[in-house]
């Protein structure tokens, strides 16, 4: 799991490099992990219209969704932040119904050797998941 964490933290840090943040310069990278082995990465990308922006998260998981991507074991995030990024409440509710069982690992690019991880029920306990 350990090759798994520092695999997946690498390539959010580098998928936050195409982050779009001309407002906040705050770059953020995610890079969500799908059960067949395949790294699905996501940035930020900001509108000035600010409720418009996109977590690096939410545009990970949309991309591996429309992908045809439905099983996911694991989600990098990682931004400049101390002890690294924590998901917003929009993203850790889209995780909870697509990838209730993912690890999520958060690191701040400053120093991407020092991960902390939870789960996602962790994260949000007691999520709504469905409409039934």
């Amino acid at each position: 799991m350990r090759i798994v964490k520092s695999k997946l933290i690498e390539a959010a840090a580098k998928a936050g490099k195409g982050s779009v943040s001309p407002y906040s310069h705050f770059k953020v990278g995610a890079a969500l992990l799908a059960k067949s082995g395949k790294i699905i990465p996501g940035a930020n990308v900001e509108s000035v219209s600010y409720g418009l922006t996109c977590c690096a998260e939410r545009v990970a998981l949309f991309k591996a969704l429309t992908d045809g991507h439905k099983n996911f074991t694991a989600i990098a995030v990682v931004a400049r932040a101390k002890g690294g990024p924590m998901p917003c409440g929009a993203c850790r509710q889209l995780l909870a119904e697509y990838a209730a069982d993912a690890r999520v690992f958060v690191a701040d690019s400053a120093n991407l050797k020092k991960i902390r991880e939870f789960t996602v029920r962790e994260l949000l306990p007691e999520a709504f998941a469905s409409l039934s």
